[in-house]
């Protein structure tokens, strides 16, 4: 770089400014990120009482940005992830090193999430398809709920809770540690997201403490089904 700039001589300043950004490595564009944080589609206080304003406000701002953070300095550092959208790194998580894995799910899935939520009492109900779907698949939607409590109770640790259609059009309740999901060729039994819960202490301690189960029975208050429901009949 001293050469470069030494032979530019008396260039004019503003072009050497011009040299200095584009010169690879150096200035603001080259850390430019790939990934951005969503923003929220609600105020952070309008699932209360739910999820409180404070645990939505460092989820979001803290945890999520976190995530994006670290993902975009992941892909930063290996050149042929240069360019790859989201959901390829995920197809791809098994040949990703950690960070990739970790961080590229931190990123998707909290923003599946934030998207399959709405304010308490404004969530509707299933679709007449997939009320059928549950019906077919779990005997009763009371059924389904009951599953994904289970399954949500049942995650050691961190994680997630999913209903996902597999391949022949089947819906499942599933688990997933840490930021997996089911878009990972990682993760057994993928399939299609359709609704999530997360079950990290950080989505619910503030106001549940360790009463996850207390969690779990709210949620089901904020699940935007038609949300959920164009996902099914997009699927």
């Amino acid at each position: 770089m001293r050469r470069i700039l030494g032979a530019l001589g008396a260039v004019p300043p503003l072009l050497v400014l011009l040299v200095l950004l584009l010169w690879p490595g150096q200035g603001a564009w080259a850390a430019a990120p790939v990934f951005t944080l969503p923003a929220l589609p609600y105020p952070a206080n309008a699932l209360e009482p739910a999820i409180d304003a404070t645990t939505m406000t460092i989820h979001h701002d803290r945890h999520h940005q976190a995530y994006v953070d670290n993902l975009n300095a992941a892909v930063a550092r290996d050149p042929a992830l240069m360019g790859l959208s989201l959901e390829d790194l995920l197809a791809r998580a098994s040949k990703a090193p950690p960070s990739v894995r970790n961080n590229a799910g931190g990123h998707w899935n909290h923003s599946f999430f934030w998207a399959s939520l709405t304010r308490p009492g404004q969530g509707g109900e299933p679709s007449e398809a997939l009320q059928e779907a549950l019906v077919r698949d779990f005997g009763s939607i009371e059924q389904f709920r009951s599953s994904f409590r289970a399954a949500g109770l049942a995650r050691f640790g961190s994680g997630w809770v999913w209903l996902i259609t597999d391949s022949d059009g089947k819906l499942e309740v599933n688990s997933t540690p840490n930021q997996d999901n089911p878009l990972m060729d990682l993760v057994p039994g993928g399939g299609t997201p359709l609704l999530a819960n997360d079950v990290w202490e950080h989505a619910y301690y503030l106001k549940y403490q360790n009463r996850r189960a207390d969690y779990l029975d709210a949620w089901w208050s904020l699940v935007d089904w038609s949300v959920v429901s164009d996902r099914y009949s997009a699927r």
